[in-house]
């Protein structure tokens, strides 16, 4: 089972305390493994007034919180009957198990509230001896030159006919020796 992004109606005014509410009873109900983020879609707005610079949070989709789960019949139950949930969107009748987000759709919601994805965890140190285990090197060694985090890319030196030849290569394309 994957793990997409679902979208949630609420009442209107409710969406915070409908992330609340969720949030308690994933914890109280043993959750945590299919539910894992409840967010309120909001982004800052600026507005002047009399002369003063005011800055407040505004929400992107009133009446609608996003939630990142694992869609089983226990997590659909557990959101579904949250106080102040009134149905997911995309649900196509009774009993019949909501559309999750395409990942382009969420991935552009969570962009522009400034959310990065959950970022996996880096394990590689520059300088160290890698194995590159998919792509046009696989199987060839080489050292780790520079790394970078946001676009999860690593930079390796592979040996290729006796001469360093520098690669970029995705985080998952490497393993450690």
């Amino acid at each position: 089972m994957e793990k997409n992004w679902y979208v949630v109606h609420t009442y209107s005014g409710y969406e915070n305390k409908v992330k609340l509410n969720l949030e308690k009873r994933i914890e109280s109900m043993g959750m945590e493994d299919k539910i894992f983020r409840v967010i309120v879609p909001e982004e800052e707005e600026t507005e002047v007034k009399n002369g003063k610079r005011k800055t407040a949070l505004k929400k992107v989709f009133p009446g609608y919180v996003l939630t990142e789960m694992i869609m089983t019949d226990d997590s659909w139950f557990v959101v579904r009957n949250t106080p102040g949930v009134t149905g997911f969107v995309g649900s196509t009748g009774a009993g019949q198990k909501p559309t999750p987000l395409l990942p382009e759709e969420s991935e552009r919601i969570l962009k522009r509230m400034g959310v990065k994805d959950q970022a996996p965890e880096i394990d590689f140190e520059l300088k160290e001896t890698v194995r590159v285990t998919e792509g046009p090197f696989a199987n060839f060694t080489g050292t780790i030159e520079n790394i970078d985090t946001d676009k999860l890319k690593v930079k390796v030196h592979v040996n290729m006919f006796g001469r360093e030849t520098p690669v970029e290569l995705d985080f998952n394309q490497i393993e450690k020796l």
